[in-house]
């Protein structure tokens, strides 16, 4: 049986991809959600991954939590 193999974005693809689409900065986007810049290009980078507490903070502003955590792609 042949497994079809797909290329799954990871939470922080997904995070920059929000980002960009609402034409933000991380600076902005860390002042609209109270977080810290260098936190966001952290996990934009894949260097570190948000606690659940960002991880909301960032759902509730995009209103996405399924696409941001990998449930749903889009």
């Amino acid at each position: 049986m042949k497994i079809c193999r797909m290329k799954i974005k990871t939470l922080s693809e997904r995070l920059k991809m929000l980002r960009m689409e609402k034409q933000m900065t991380q600076k902005e986007l860390a002042q609209a959600t109270g977080l810290s810049q260098s936190a966001i290009a952290y996990w934009e980078n894949g260097q570190r991954i948000p606690n659940v507490l960002a991880v909301i903070a960032l759902a509730k502003f995009f209103h996405a939590i399924d696409y941001l955590i990998g449930f749903k792609d889009k």
